[in-house]
């Protein structure tokens, strides 16, 4: 048995592959009732499995530049398009949800707007982003796009679902001040560190990933460096921290 499988069996056996989307799934049940209608940002073609809500909600929608996302077998209606111009109607979600979707963002604020004028009043946005503060996106800022191909296409992914990333939105402030300026609540935040993924391709790595991990764990003051952020945001009902709409 390699060290790889033992450290695995030994100090992660609660993990399974992709256990951050199984984490965000969870967080977005919790929220998820029959009744609502919900847009999934950033669905793109349906690879990851953890993101099917279809059946669980009354409709679920997907946007992605991706024009795969029309054929997505998680949706039930797809569109080609932009965060920056989502094309539905003001107040049209209960629910907004975007995986892994906001290091990619150019214009995050204007994402964010977007998202607040699209949910009803009372609605609930959740997103789940590596931390900024954290080693794995210090190394993907440091290094060129060929090697994040490289580095997915390792763990199973195509070189066609690999994007550019900007981490313009992902640390708890940027969040915050997105938020503020979209008009939404931030509700919740939770930061994670689990099995370090992407250093499990040989023994050495994967034991400083794992010392890195336990130690980032001892405390909550050190909850700031860990890898994972999911974070829940509402909007409010109408009042003066109302999001206005484009009729008003």
């Amino acid at each position: 048995m390699s060290i790889v499988n033992r450290i695995d069996q030994r100090c992660y056996q609660k993990f399974q592959n992709y256990w951050d989307d199984t984490l965000f799934r969870q967080t977005i049940l919790d929220h998820l009732q029959l009744d609502m209608q919900v847009l999934d940002m950033g669905a793109g073609a349906g690879i990851v499995s953890q993101m099917n809500f279809r059946g669980v909600a009354r409709k679920v929608c997907g946007l992605d530049p991706d024009s795969r996302v029309t054929q997505n077998p998680y949706l039930d209606e797809g569109k080609q398009g932009v965060g920056e111009a989502i094309p539905y109607p003001d107040e049209s979600f209960d629910l907004v949800f975007a995986d892994n979707v906001f290091e990619h963002l150019e214009t995050p604020q204007v994402v964010f707007d977007e998202v607040a004028r699209v949910l009803k009043p009372g609605g609930v946005f959740l997103g789940k982003t590596p931390n900024r503060h954290h080693y794995m996106p210090l190394v993907a800022r440091m290094t060129p796009f060929w090697f994040h191909r490289w580095i997915n296409r390792t763990r199973g992914r195509k070189e066609v679902d690999t994007f550019p990333t900007r981490y313009r939105a992902n640390t708890p402030a940027d969040l915050q001040r997105l938020a503020k300026g979209a008009g939404l609540t931030l509700d919740s935040i939770r930061l994670v560190e689990g099995r370090p993924e992407y250093l499990r391709f040989s023994a050495v790595t994967y034991v400083l990933g794992l010392a890195y991990e336990r130690f980032v764990n001892v405390s909550e003051v050190l909850a700031p460096f860990r890898i994972l952020i999911i974070a829940a945001f509402i909007k409010p009902h109408r009042g003066k921290n109302a999001v206005p709409t484009r009729a008003e």
